[in-house]
């Protein structure tokens, strides 16, 4: 099944994967499967075939599912396997997370005669395979465009949105996560994060306006970042080469305030550079909260040559790195008040502290700030979080069970585990079994 999938991957188009799917699928014990994707703002999973013919021939594919409230909606949030009522009599149904690497794409769903940590494991596998291929395939598809879209997009945020990493990662020594709203009506922030050997690189700009011009702006900012940290530039000497782009293309008349770090994950030590932007916030122990004070240096954009400084802290295992635009800590309430810096870090405690994934936490903060802001968007507003892990990248499994991501393990371990054939998985909370459509 997934060495047949795997071949005709490199020439199929994403329009053919759910009917390549079942058709390899089925032959192995998997029917009826159907692969449904997120939204971007994550509300929602939208079946990537759209309506058709399903399971036991006479129910149909429901086109859209409610994150929310919903079994397969908990199978994305959790990135766990868990299993549903089946609409076939004496056959099981499942709902498996997609994942390119941490990054959640949506879920897949199958139908097997069997409820046992092989069936467990191949459900999973075959989830897995389809992740790889969706991430393989989404940059050239104008379908997957419109599909994860619920609203239309202005055009600056068309142009960050490709600029943009993935909004997860993780491996044995980090866990990197990161949002950003309006979806589609974004402006002029950005975030950035990359990977070098034991250093990763951070960085969040927040341009000046919301217009299209601070779209632009943010675009140079992150393209002479990448320019200059590739030419092995230190820290200082990337921000002074935002400064001279910015200078040379507007004249002096934008600018962009920002966060350029760096961490070394065989140490710990963290580096960053403050240009006019709120310092980072340091949690550790999901108890002490600080703000990493650094003199600032001017916005990038503005020349006026205020030098700015590096600044050090010494990171323990565990810490978490949070770096946020303004448009977090301004969004209005319904009463008019700020939401504020203490409210978004009491969020972020209070998730860790119920195990809530890492990608899930900012999810459903995201979410509590649209639901707090009132009227139009007057910023921006973009969080970037990093949880320095330790020095080992092989700690897969403490990794996976912050980032939320399934650890498969033979057959012959599963049946064997008090979990049922994904490592770390939870014990079935009583709603586990809730229905698969929200009323």
């Amino acid at each position: 099944m997934l060495a047949g999938l795997l071949a005709e991957s490199h020439l199929m188009p994403l329009e053919q994967l759910p009917a390549k799917v079942g058709e390899h699928a089925e032959p192995a014990g998997l029917a009826h499967v159907a692969i449904y994707l997120t939204d971007l703002q994550r509300h929602v999973l939208r079946n990537l075939a759209g309506e058709g013919m399903g399971g036991c021939r006479h129910s149909v594919h429901t086109a859209e599912l409610r994150i929310e409230g919903t079994v397969p909606g908990r199978a994305f949030q959790y990135g766990r396997l868990l299993p549903a009522a089946s609409a076939c009599p004496g056959k099981y149904r499942w709902w498996a997370p997609l994942l390119g690497g941490t990054e959640r794409l949506g879920v897949l769903r199958a139908t097997t005669e069997g409820d046992d940590p092989r069936t467990r494991q191949d459900v999973q596998l075959l989830a897995d395979v389809v992740a790889l291929i969706v991430v393989s395939k989404r940059d050239y598809s104008d379908a997957y465009a419109r599909l994860i879209r619920t609203d239309t997009m202005n055009v600056a945020a068309e142009m960050l949105w490709r600029l943009l990493p993935p909004r997860a990662y993780s491996d044995g020594r980090v866990v990197i996560s990161a949002t950003l709203e309006p979806a589609y009506r974004v402006g002029g922030d950005a975030f950035d994060y990359v990977l070098d050997g034991p250093l990763i690189h951070l960085s969040i700009f927040d341009a000046m306006g919301h217009d299209m011009a601070a779209g632009l702006t943010a675009g140079l900012a992150m393209g002479a970042c990448r320019n200059a940290r590739r030419r092995n530039a230190e820290l200082v000497e990337i921000t002074e080469e935002i400064e001279k782009v910015l200078v040379e293309q507007f004249g002096g008349t934008r600018y962009a305030t920002g966060i350029v770090a760096r961490l070394n994950t065989g140490t710990g030590l963290l580096e960053w550079v403050n240009r006019g932007h709120h310092p980072p916030v340091l949690i550790r122990g999901s108890r002490w909260v600080t703000q990493l004070a650094c003199p600032p240096g001017d916005p990038m954009g503005t020349g006026l040559g205020v030098a700015p400084e590096v600044c050090r802290e010494q990171l323990e295992p565990g810490d978490r790195l949070v770096l946020y635009t303004d448009g977090i800590t301004e969004a209005r309430t319904d009463t008019g008040g700020e939401f504020g810096l203490s409210g978004f870090i009491d969020f972020l405690i209070r998730q860790h502290a119920d195990r809530v994934p890492v990608p899930e936490t900012l999810c459903r903060f995201m979410h509590r700030v649209v639901d707090h802001h009132v009227g139009e968007w007057q910023d921006d507003a973009t969080v970037l979080f990093c949880e320095w892990l330790g020095s080992s990248p092989d700690r897969r499994d403490l990794a996976a069970a912050v980032a939320g991501v399934p650890l498969l393990r033979s057959a012959t371990d599963a049946a064997s585990a008090e979990t049922s054939g994904i490592d770390g998985e939870l014990p079935l909370r009583p709603d586990a079994m809730a229905p698969e459509h929200s009323s």
